[in-house]
């Protein structure tokens, strides 16, 4: 019997200093325990662990490292609605989904029988299958108080390659390296989530179809995740109303040292109505993903004009890039959120995406002139800095020339070209000339 450290994963392995537990966890209540118990199934780290009898893995009654619990394995995304009974049946996929496969034997561990641990790997059979994957083998040691122990060994093998048509609940990337390993093509491992990454960064990940990420009779790059698919099967029948509003929540773990520890856990969500996932109507899918590019190339500007601000005054680039990057992508998130909920307001999504190059042509512009006020008389009097096409003075007016003219070039100056051609059409004034 060991401690209960083994399965309560917000105790942190040797660093037990931001947690409320520390420094050990002594107990836990039976409903507590249930569901650690269900966490480590799903998320369990990878390392040496007991050998349950019966394992022919085990060596000295170790076995050594198999990997994480199969949700460790994924880009987690499933559906929330308003409340819990919508989100219970946006996720139930039903049996004639496209792309998914379940078998007319398909059920729950509980309803198979009792398997040996450490047998030969199979594959699953379906969804009802996979969400009870017994990835691992517990024993918790117990009194009428609550639970005090726990034996912790490795449960069913199961790869991720190539699962796409059984598990729903994660996006998927092709792995040229494997189709080279293994001579087959097309081969799909599960797309993880990248901790700095926020959820709308990654919006084309959620909205794209796979036709949008198919290079001609290529195969597509990535596949969204199928309880998406699910979706957007509902609203291009008429099920759900286009305005509906549902948020993709993303949720993953990040491993580090051999996968033997949990570096940073990925929760997050985008809130969009269904009309993104439109099977036939992808104007608005194109002008959320076009609206993270304009987003991008703000943000890159900003990071260009950082640099060259510190470079007229000597400085290192690195730093300041990379500062004035994130600050962007904080301060563009909450508008880009805002917009994408009401994207389906009007009926002209390529007016709301002028709106939103709009305001983020005004953040950007606002954004810079702080760093311009920030950057202090030495980039104000600049120096001379080589560039690949020979030397030129720079200093902070330059930067600031060149910053508006990135602007411009990728978003267009919006509003203000309009508000010119106007001007521009209009007739010329009449001109009186004034008697002697």
């Amino acid at each position: 019997m060991f401690s209960l450290n083994r399965i309560v994963a917000d105790v942190p392995n040797g660093e037990p200093f931001f947690t409320a537990r520390m420094p050990t966890v002594e107990r836990l209540t039976f409903a507590e325990a249930a569901r650690w118990l269900v966490h480590a199934h799903a998320y369990d780290t990878s390392g040496i662990k007991t050998g349950v009898e019966g394992d022919a893995r085990a060596r000295g009654g170790k076995v050594y490292p198999l990997g994480v619990g199969w949700a460790g394995n994924l880009g987690g995304v499933f559906v929330e609605g308003r409340t819990l009974r919508e989100t219970l049946l946006l996720n139930l996929v039903a049996a004639d989904t496209a792309n998914l496969e379940i078998d007319d034997a398909d059920a729950p561990a509980w309803c198979r029988p009792p398997c040996a641990p450490g047998g030969a790997e199979r594959a699953p059979t379906g969804v009802r299958d996979l969400y009870t994957w017994q990835s691992r083998r517990l024993r918790l040691h117990f009194d009428e108080a609550g639970v005090h122990g726990v034996v912790l060994g490795y449960g069913d093998p199961l790869s991720s390659r190539d699962r796409q048509h059984r598990e729903p609940m994660s996006a998927w990337r092709r792995s040229r390296a494997q189709e080279k390993k293994l001579k087959k093509t097309p081969i799909y491992l599960p797309r993880e989530h990248a901790p700095e990454r926020s959820a709308w960064r990654g919006i084309g990940a959620l909205v794209a179809d796979q036709a949008a990420t198919a290079q001609g009779p290529e195969p597509a790059d990535y596949l969204r995740p199928g309880i998406l698919e699910w979706v957007a099967r509902l609203v291009t029948e008429g099920e759900l109303d286009s305005g509906f509003m549902i948020r993709a929540r993303i949720v993953g773990a990040r491993y580090g040292t051999q996968q033997s520890v949990i570096d940073e856990i990925v929760d997050d969500h985008v809130a969009m109505a269904v009309v993104l996932l439109h099977e036939r109507n992808r104007r608005y899918a194109e002008q959320a993903v076009a609206a993270v590019g304009d987003a991008d190339l703000a943000v890159n500007a900003l990071g260009d004009l950082a640099a060259d601000l510190a470079r007229a005054a000597g400085a290192d680039t690195e730093g300041p890039r990379s500062t004035a990057r994130d600050l962007a992508y904080g301060l563009l998130e909450a508008p880009y959120r805002t917009w994408l909920a009401h994207l389906a307001d009007i009926d002209d999504p390529y007016a709301q995406r002028t709106a939103w190059q709009q305001q983020v042509y005004a953040i950007a512009g606002r954004t810079g002139d702080q760093l311009m006020a920030a950057a202090g008389n030495a980039a104000w009097q600049g120096r001379t800095v080589q560039f690949k096409n020979g030397t030129e003075w720079l200093n902070s007016s330059l930067a600031s020339k060149w910053f508006r003219a990135a602007l411009h070039k990728g978003l267009g100056r919006p509003g203000l070209d309009d508000q010119l051609r106007e001007t521009d059409a209009s007739p010329a004034p009449t001109t009186v000339k004034a008697p002697a």
